[in-house]
């Protein structure tokens, strides 16, 4: 698994080295209304395939950018699978703002075995095995242990096209009047990456893709973080809609918020 894990990190850095000689420079279209899609991420998501798929020749692949059809016949063959997201964040890439990544991880059944995200912009990589320590360029990183919203630092996750109507809506202000400070930075990846080592306390998405958290979920989880589902249920992999923090305390009174 070693082997796997840093040839997981090398294929990161070649991927984040494409958006870096592309930043400001990609060409942009809409998928669907308010989700973005650029020449970037189609060229890191090859870049990255190749790596993987000559080095690891048995195992399957599902991109973000990938068919529908690929992805479902590469997540069926019974193989273990790379899942990557080449460009996490791409509202902020396009914008030339902060936060955006690049995730990869290998996942056999539901079990993810390894997961990369790496921040090309700060030159970070977070990387664990499904039995090693999370680290941070090599450094160990454990979560905050943070007990009360109160002094918690949150982030949430919006799908595309939101309405003040929606049920994200009100879980935002249950949460912006508990928390001591609310925010939404872009990138899944790495706010999973940042409650692993502390910098945030509590998160919670309601419309991310198994690739956007993969590779996250393993590194937080690994440093301490809980997951469950937004109803306190089990955290799914293949649909995760979920809450995630540093201590039980705070799970319950970040569930509290859902409600």
């Amino acid at each position: 698994m070693q082997s796997a894990l840093e040839t997981a990190c090398e294929a990161a850095r070649v991927g984040g080295k494409i958006l870096m000689e592309r930043l400001g420079k990609a060409s942009v279209r809409e998928k669907a209304p308010a989700d973005l899609v650029t020449d970037a991420d189609l060229a890191s998501q090859k870049a990255i395939q190749s790596l993987l798929t000559i080095r690891f020749p048995g195992y399957a692949f599902v991109g973000e950018e990938s068919s529908e059809e690929l992805r479902i016949e590469a997540l069926a063959c019974g193989k273990p699978v790379w899942i990557v997201d080449p460009l996490d964040g791409t509202a902020n890439f396009v914008h030339r703002l902060p936060s955006f990544s690049v995730s990869i991880a290998l996942v056999d059944r539901d079990n993810v075995k390894l997961g990369v995200v790496y921040d090309p912009l700060s030159d970070v990589m977070y990387a664990c095995s499904e039995e090693g320590v999370p680290r941070r360029d090599g450094r160990p990183i454990a979560s905050s242990k943070c007990t009360e919203i109160g002094n918690a630092m949150v982030c949430c996750s919006f799908r595309p096209g939101v309405r003040r109507e929606d049920p994200e809506v009100g879980h935002f202000l249950n949460v912006l009047e508990r928390s001591r400070s609310l925010r939404r930075l872009g990138s899944a990846a790495l706010n999973l990456c940042y409650l692993a080592e502390g910098c945030l306390d509590a998160y919670w998405a309601t419309s991310v893709k198994t690739w956007d958290v993969a590779a996250g979920y393993l590194i937080a989880k690994q440093a301490g973080v809980l997951f469950t589902s937004l109803s306190g249920g089990h955290f799914d992999l293949w649909n995760p809609q979920f809450v995630a923090t540093s201590s039980p305390q705070l799970q319950q009174q970040m569930l509290g918020c859902m409600r």
